[in-house]
């Protein structure tokens, strides 16, 4: 970023995808924040797509995608909405609609081969308007020696991806503590219940527009403060 606060676009992008801005250290406002940080102004940047060339082996992985694509008839753009190559690491942004059939591919290509879904997490971006919560799913190749990342996302109107648990079971967990969080709805996921927290919770704990303290908690007896309660600056 300059020093102007305008948004540096790294090398290989073409344009920067800012979604809005953050104003301070911790987004609040009149909580008497004496960080020293509440004047700072920082756009919200959203990855944009890399163009090739990626460099090293991500050409000849995204070679290889491709190809098992075309053996599907399926257009790339149909299926991946852009690639992000970032800090030495690649991620394929695919639809939600073809999640499954991208990781089975994952996993079955010969030339791809990635033996290992390493789980699912949860993001939620409010400004991203559309597409405000993300599904971060690593994957790893055995095989080849490759990890790369696949990001899924969906509004907060229709939080709902496809589950990939029947192609990757060691997902199971992940799907539900990624609901548990987030309230991203893995539709066909075997039992899509709470993990972490209590069955009864209320909400999703670490979206962004959760609330912060505002519970009780009791121990041996003594009752504490909900957090926004404990401290107050006059």
């Amino acid at each position: 970023m300059t020093e102007s606060g305008t948004p540096v676009v790294p090398e290989g992008v073409s344009e920067l995808d800012v979604v809005g801005v953050r104003r301070g250290s911790f987004q609040v406002s009149g909580s008497g924040d004496t960080s020293g940080f509440g004047g700072l102004v920082s756009p919200i940047v959203m990855p944009a797509p890399t163009e090739r060339p990626y460099g090293g082996w991500f050409d000849e992985l995204a070679d290889e995608i491709e190809l098992a694509l075309a053996d599907r008839n399926l257009p790339v753009s149909s299926v991946i909405d852009k690639v992000v190559v970032d800090r030495d690491e690649i991620t394929f942004f695919v639809l939600a609609e073809h999640i499954v059939d991208f990781a089975r591919m994952l996993r079955d290509e010969p030339g791809l081969r990635f033996e290992m879904c390493l789980g699912v997490n949860g993001v939620h971006y409010p400004e991203d308007k559309g597409r405000e919560l993300h599904a971060v799913y690593p994957f790893l190749s055995i095989t080849h020696n490759r990890r790369i990342r696949v990001e899924v996302t969906a509004p907060d109107a229709n939080p709902h991806i496809p589950s990939i648990v029947g192609i990757y079971p060691s997902n199971d967990w992940h799907e539900r503590e990624t609901w548990d969080f987030f309230g991203i709805v893995f539709d066909g996921h075997p039992s899509l219940t709470r993990i972490e927290m209590p069955d009864d919770w209320a909400g999703h704990p670490q979206r962004k527009d959760y609330p912060l303290g505002g519970i009780p908690v009791e121990y041996k007896g003594a009752t504490i403060p909900a957090p926004d309660n404990r401290r107050a600056y006059n």
